[in-house]
């Protein structure tokens, strides 16, 4: 899978640092939330279409504006 999205919290300790993903093979679509960094916990929901893992991701990053898109 490769990442097509990445967003930061802007939060770098390992007790508040949170990601969310969205990767793809070019025919699935799964966003990852991960918390505390690499090492952290995470979960990943598979989606549809790049559609839906948009809305998911959106939904999991909240309403905050601290959140930064990290570029490839």
């Amino acid at each position: 899978m490769i990442v097509e999205e990445h967003w930061w919290n802007g939060d770098a300790t390992k007790r508040g640092r949170r990601d969310v993903y969205i990767r793809t093979d070019g025919r699935r679509w799964e966003v990852q939330a991960q918390i505390g960094g690499e090492q952290g916990r995470s979960k990943v929901l598979e989606c549809s279409s790049h559609s839906s893992a948009s809305i998911l991701a959106g939904a999991w990053r909240g309403g905050s504006s601290g959140w930064r898109e990290l570029r490839r």
